[in-house]
């Protein structure tokens, strides 16, 4: 029987066990509070609470997408990782095209 659970295949993503679950969900928790505890005590400028909320999204990301997806860079994980970093692009040129066609039509528009 255990011949047969080695033999599955794991698409190219790290083990499933626990500890990386739990490691996770812990550091989402801690990502998550951070924002929550700069916003909620007024202490900080704007700027610098927006770069807390900023960091601590793209950590977030990336705890979620290691922790949760599972994706590396090893050998048979490198194909996934790869295709999740040219999504990861196209969607940035995408939002951040969009942005900056918005942002231009309102300034043409006001001035």
């Amino acid at each position: 029987m255990s011949d047969k659970l080695q033999s599955q295949p794991n698409y190219g993503t790290s083990p499933k066990n626990l500890k990386t679950y739990l490691i996770g969900f812990v550091l989402c928790i801690v990502l998550t509070l951070i924002p929550f505890q700069a916003v909620a005590s007024h202490n900080l400028s704007h700027a610098t609470i927006y770069t807390v909320l900023f960091v601590s999204a793209i950590l977030q990301l990336f705890v979620q997408v290691i922790c949760f997806l599972r994706l590396n860079m090893t050998k048979d994980g490198l194909e996934n990782t790869l295709s999740f970093i040219f999504i990861a692009i196209v969607v940035f040129i995408l939002i951040g095209g969009s942005m900056w066609i918005m942002w231009h039509l309102n300034y043409n528009m006001v001035h």
